[in-house]
């Protein structure tokens, strides 16, 4: 499956969208703390029809590359996007747990 992703930035917040060709198929929320150059992850969502199939990791993944690309951490309010940083080893230089 061809994947898109979005990020939609607004203020301090945003989202980050994961589309197909046809449709949106899940959505990560975030807030960005400058003054600690840090996103927190707040809500990871994938819609029904295409849960299961590792889609919310692929979001979580995104908002890695997204604060690798500014030089920031993460830190994961959301218990589904903190489960999957914890488990990833190739994280270290931006999960802060």
């Amino acid at each position: 499956m061809e994947l898109f992703f979005e990020n939609h930035k607004s203020g301090n917040g945003g989202f980050i969208t994961m589309k197909n060709p046809h449709e949106e198929i899940g959505r990560l929320t975030y807030t960005i703390v400058p003054e600690l150059k840090k996103i927190i992850v707040s809500y990871v969502m994938v819609f029904p029809k295409f849960e299961g199939q590792g889609l919310g990791k692929k979001l979580v993944e995104n908002s890695v590359e997204f604060a690798r690309k500014n030089g920031w951490t993460i830190k994961a309010h959301c218990s589904y996007a903190h489960a999957v940083l914890s488990r990833k080893a190739d994280v270290e230089d931006v999960f802060v747990a």
